[in-house]
């Protein structure tokens, strides 16, 4: 087996990552039309013996293939469906790229890293899928229970299971063995300093001890910001870890209920919780501290969060089917969207891009909203296919023509990746929102602002 990192590209290269997107879509053509030469040529090799000079033919190549992808998106039609939200009604274009089988069970998270795709699913297996064509690598795994979330930093996985462990793997270069676990937390020598003190202890159940460095529960998710690690828990508390030794450093009483969600960023961490409520930690000195509270509805839980713009907004996901968003900062917060996005309970979210917001549900379909002024959201369409609820999704964060990857994994045992427009998006003096089609026209669409009532008509051609 060839080692999955040639020496002639880097690993983490954009022009990597851009060559495997623009290759998936040629062999998952995406329209009938004839096809375009040199989009459907084999690159050309080349030795040089300067790596500069061959990076930068290498992008010219890339940039020509980039033009003529845009150029037979811009020629193709489309499956287009229409939203059935009430307010707003939209259109987005798709296409189904890829259907993936071979988890056992219903697929649990997702994560990019580099060339690969990771799946996990109700198993302890995590399965790796090597891009362009994403046919079937290897897979890993170790431990008690399924896994449940994934992180990806640098060469570096960390995958939270439901033996209440996180597991380290590191990207090896031997293809023999490309994921190799090379730790476990809490870490052997994390339990050697704690265990002989009584004060490490805490009572989690009824006349049942662990160390504070333990969770009592599965872990949910997981959240990797600034060299630290962030854990949270269905037994209700956050955990900071150390990324360069893999110490647990604090242990927080977060949430009235289980821990569903984490993200970091700027220095703050958001965690979505079963109590229905979304919390804001800041870390002062050695420890952090609550910076906010984001209350969802009564009787609600809160099944994921993401965070865009620096900070500025935050929306939340809930088991009612509602997408909840609330711009501010460290002091104040208010809500500025709060509307049905679903007929069911919202699973999970995603950005794609700065204004591109993806949710999916239990519903079976997964839904695109733009962000407009002030923070409302404006519904793009649905794209549908799975045939069980929809628990997670992984947006691509490179450009193919004028859309973008969506990948997909459902309760359906399937992973699924979808190319979704992203075509942009004008708001007329009228209220009425624009869509810039590939051949110039301009189609109006009605919008709305995610609370039911017209798009504020600032944002205009």
């Amino acid at each position: 087996m060839a080692p999955p990192f040639p020496p002639s590209i880097p690993f983490s290269s954009p022009i990597t990552h851009r060559r495997m997107a623009l290759s998936l879509c040629n062999q998952h053509p995406l329209s009938d039309s004839p096809k375009t030469p040199l989009l459907h040529s084999p690159l050309k090799k080349r030795q040089q013996k300067h790596s500069s000079e061959e990076e930068e033919e290498e992008e010219d190549e890339e940039e020509h293939l980039e033009i003529s992808l845009a150029k037979s998106l811009s020629t193709t039609h489309f499956k287009i469906t229409p939203s059935r939200n009430p307010s707003p009604e939209a259109s987005v274009s798709y296409r189904s790229i890829a259907v993936i089988s071979g988890h056992m069970g219903s697929v649990s998270c997702l994560a990019l890293c580099g060339e690969f795709l990771l799946s996990a699913s109700q198993g302890k297996d995590i399965r790796v899928w090597q891009q362009p064509d994403l046919r079937h690598f290897t897979r890993f795994g170790h431990g008690d229970g399924a896994v449940k979330a994934l992180v990806t930093v640098g060469t570096r996985i960390f995958t939270a299971h439901q033996d209440s462990r996180i597991r380290v793997w590191k990207i090896s270069r031997d293809p023999e063995n490309v994921f190799k676990l090379i730790a476990t937390m809490p870490t052997p020598k994390d339990y050697l300093s704690k265990f002989m003190k009584q004060s490490n202890y805490v009572q989690s159940r009824r006349n049942h001890k662990h160390l504070w460095i333990e969770h009592a529960d599965s872990i949910s998710c997981l959240a990797v910001s600034q060299g630290l690690i962030y854990s949270g828990s269905w037994d209700k508390t956050l955990k900071v870890w150390k990324s360069s030794d893999l110490r647990c450093i604090e242990s927080i009483r977060a949430h009235d209920d289980a821990i569903n969600g984490l993200v970091a960023h700027g220095g703050l961490v958001y965690s979505a919780s079963a109590d229905g409520k979304i919390k804001v930690w800041g870390k002062k000195g050695k420890a952090h501290s609550l910076c906010g509270v984001l209350q969802g509805h009564k009787e609600m839980s809160m099944n994921a969060v993401v965070v865009c713009e620096q900070g500025k907004w935050v929306y939340g996901g809930g088991s009612d089917g509602n997408v909840m968003g609330w711009e501010g900062g460290l002091d104040e917060w208010n809500l500025v969207c709060d509307f049905r996005a679903h007929s069911v309970a919202v699973l999970c979210l995603c950005l794609a891009g700065g204004e591109i917001l993806c949710s999916g549900s239990a519903d079976r379909s997964i839904r695109i909203w733009r962000r407009g002024f002030g923070g409302g959201l404006c519904s793009v369409g649905v794209v549908r296919g799975h045939e069980g609820p929809v628990r997670c999704l992984q947006a691509s964060s490179l450009k193919v023509g004028q859309g973008f990857l969506l990948y997909s994994g459902s309760l359906d045992k399937s992973l699924r990746v979808w190319w979704v427009s992203k075509e942009q998006h004008f708001l007329s003096r009228s209220g009425v929102l624009g869509e810039q089609r590939g051949d110039g026209e301009l189609k109006f669409i009605r919008a709305g602002n995610g609370l039911g009532g017209p798009v504020d008509p600032i944002l205009k051609k």
